[in-house]
């Protein structure tokens, strides 16, 4: 390249260049927008110290990215594809053992790969507000580049492996405290680097190899690492491994480095790495939606009806992302309530380190306001309903707020069932109208459905979208249907579930099965955990439309006729008291008087029949849901069970797990199952389709 007439920088290629100044080189990454470690930032880079190696008059080089941070880690287009040469291995231990030392600058988020650049360099400054760490764990991987061996080199072996095992980010303070960063700087990128080459040169900031440096092995800190992982992570592997890793470190760094790259081949060829790599992408793939194009309106103000769990959640999670909130009930009763309950919410925040205690007041001291007249919410720009699944009233709120909202204004449901459309046509601007279903608890819970329903305009579609964006939640667009996505296909197998419980298998057991196969909790205490009210209500509301060839399991229903509700009420199919959880021994009678009645004979059910029938249940009917259009791809089925179903993360999600099963033998499984039930278990069209065919459902997301 020819140098910049402007500032003198030269470079091998166009995301890499050098500017001199005297005894003192400074390269500069520019990959916008994360500065990611492309193949050609990596031989770049590679190619300006190699440069500089032969430059005599050159004694210190400064390493920085222009932008808005360091590396942030991998080329995310580069996954799942073969590496090129120069891997990122060769190019750290590259920059370690280069005869000119280098100083490098971390600022934004150094991450991954980027950290481990960083941490082969001879000396590193980081820029305040910098976070830096190693998420690989979290896509089932582990630093595959040094970075199991370095980090241990400079903090010792304990604060590496909670770095590592965990993926979490530290701070600029927290890594100059464990020695991962030799000083702090206020300066912009280019400056701090000049700075900390020419301190390298006056003997003010130390200059080391990182590998030269010696490991006190700690068993005490492996072994309680160790403990931990089996305890709260028994499944997963890449956390088990990055262990592994970190004890090796206490060997020459040649060694080390070799068992590293041993141990993280043996990730890569693990299924979890492609289900965490899947889910990873999960979170890209569902903003590409067909109204992706329209402008989304502005959202200035909302306004939230109903104070109970749903809409307090819901009012909480906006007010936390900033947004003045006007709370609507009943009765100022009803407001008390809310207002208490968000009160507890934003005090959760503060204990999380979420919010300042002073934030926390200034919320409720100014970004608050509540009102029993819905005329209150006249001008707001967004209003959310979250009163009880009635759909009598919610008609009734619909019919009111099209009167009173201003012109514009977006008019959201977050019923967890009901029809949109039949809401939207109370109103004479259906265009407005969608439905905004929130999980519970809405301040934490990270999936948003956005319910398109037939005459919500794009622009509204792309509002809910950009309000989920606003939120830190991630929306999966459904279309319209009973329980959209999510519930609809959870209905479904929630029966599967029941019919074993039916035959023979204890709610526990179930639920054990489950948390075996890797869910944070089973169907029995997800329900629970929810109200079996909920349920409830949607069966009454279901009876009159009821096939008469379904099977109708009214274990659930006759716990509800008791007033047992679940964790609310203190049992449902557990105990909920202050000695604990267990099995609900009223519960077990209610389901043996069940079985006598209908004249079953119970059955032994093995974990492996669990879960197969689980499993082989919810990819049915999520399979019917893509067949209708409901969603979009494959993949956002993934991603609804994925961030609001507690579905296990490195499984991927419901789709991914059906093709590594193979479309098959699903059909196998369902025709065997079938002959005890022909009307539950059949074969969708799509599926036999896809057995024939040999198409899996991951080519179908390229395709839709």
């Amino acid at each position: 390249m020819q140098p910049d007439p402007r500032t003198g920088e030269t470079g091998p290629n166009d995301v890499v260049s050098i500017e001199r100044h005297g005894p003192i080189a400074l390269v500069a990454l520019d990959n916008p927008p994360v500065n990611a470690a492309s193949h050609a930032l990596r031989t770049g880079l590679w190619q300006a110290v190699e440069q500089l190696q032969d430059a005599p008059e050159i004694r210190a080089i400064g390493l920085y990215g222009k932008g808005r941070t360091f590396i942030a880690g991998a080329d995310i287009r580069e996954f799942g594809k073969p590496p090129l040469d120069p891997w990122l291995p060769d190019v750290c231990n590259f920059l370690e053992n280069s005869a000119k030392p280098i100083a490098c600058i971390l600022h934004g988020t150094t991450l991954g790969g980027g950290f481990e650049i960083a941490l082969s360099c001879h000396a590193r400054v980081a820029l305040k507000g910098t976070k830096a760490g190693f998420p690989e764990v979290t896509l089932g991987i582990l630093p595959g580049a040094g970075g199991t061996q370095r980090a241990p080199r400079l903090a010792g072996m304990a604060a590496a492996l909670d770095m590592i095992t965990s993926g979490r980010q530290i701070s600029a303070q927290d890594a100059l405290d464990h020695g991962l960063v030799d000083g702090l700087s206020e300066d912009d990128p280019r400056e701090a680097a000049l700075q900390a080459a020419r301190d390298m040169l006056d003997g003010k900031l130390p200059v080391r190899k990182t590998g030269a440096l010696e490991v006190t092995h700690d068993e005490a800190a492996l072994q309680a690492m160790r403990d931990k992982l089996a305890k709260a992570q028994p499944l997963l592997y890449s956390p088990h491994k990055c262990v592994e890793a970190v004890a090796a470190s206490s060997q020459p760094i040649t060694e080390g480095l070799k068992e590293e790259r041993r141990l993280y081949n043996a990730c890569m060829e693990s299924p979890q790495r492609a289900g965490l790599i899947h889910a990873f992408f999960a979170e890209r793939a569902v903003a590409k939606i067909p109204e992706a194009a329209a402008r989304p309106r502005n959202i200035a103000s909302i306004g939230v009806i109903g104070g109970g769990t749903m809409g307090s959640g819901i009012a909480t999670a906006a007010l936390l992302a900033g947004f003045p909130v006007t709370l609507s009930e009943r009765d100022q009763a009803g407001l008390d309530r809310g207002t208490a309950a968000i009160s507890r919410n934003l005090d959760g925040a503060v204990k999380r380190g979420k919010l300042s205690p002073e934030g926390r007041e200034a919320i409720l001291a100014s970004k608050l306001a509540t009102s029993t007249d819905l005329a209150a919410l006249s001008q707001a720009d967004l209003i959310i309903e979250a009163v009880f699944e009635e759909m009598n009233v919610k008609r009734e709120i619909f019919e009111t707020l099209d009167r009173i909202a201003r012109p514009g204004a977006m008019l959201a449901s977050n019923t967890s069932y009901l029809d949109i459309n039949e809401i939207a046509a109370m109103t004479g601007r259906p265009e407005d109208v969608i439905g905004l279903h929130f999980f519970s608890p809405a301040h934490v819970m990270r999936l948003l459905e956005v319910v398109v329903a037939e005459k919500t305009s794009a622009e509204t579609v792309a509002t809910g979208f950009a309000l989920a964006k606003a939120l830190k939640k991630t929306a999966v667009r459904s279309g319209v249907c009973d329980g959209f996505i999510g519930n609809r296909i959870m209905t479904f197998y929630k029966k599967a579930a029941d019919y074993m419980m039916m035959d023979g298998a204890a709610p526990e057991e179930i639920d054990r099965a489950m948390t075996g196969f890797g869910f944070a909790m089973g169907p029995y205490q997800v329900a629970d955990l929810a109200g079996l009210d909920i349920s409830w209500a949607a069966n009454k509301r279901r009876a009159a439309t009821r096939p008469a060839e379904e099977r109708y399991i009214p274990i659930a229903d006759r716990l509800c006729e008791n007033g047992w509700f679940g964790r609310k009420s203190g049992q449902g199919f557990y105990v909920y008291d202050e000695t604990g959880v267990r099995p609900n021994p009223a519960a077990l009678e209610i389901i043996g008087a069940e079985r006598g009645k209908a004249g079953i004979t119970p059955r032994a059910f093995t974990s492996d029949e669990i879960v197969s029938r689980f499993m082989t249940a919810m990819i049915l009917e999520a399979t019917r849901v893509l067949e209708e259009g409901i969603a979009l791809r494959p993949i956002d089925i993934d991603a609804v069970f994925l961030f609001g179903y507690g579905f296990p993360r490195f499984r991927g999600g419901p789709m991914h797990t059906a093709d590594l099963i193979g479309a098959g033998e699903l059909v196998r499984r369902i025709e065997a199952y079938a002959a005890e039930d022909s009307y539950y278990w059949r074969v969708p069209e799509l599926l036999r389709k896809m057995s024939e065919t040999g198409e899996s459902f991951a080519e179908m997301n390229g395709k839709r």
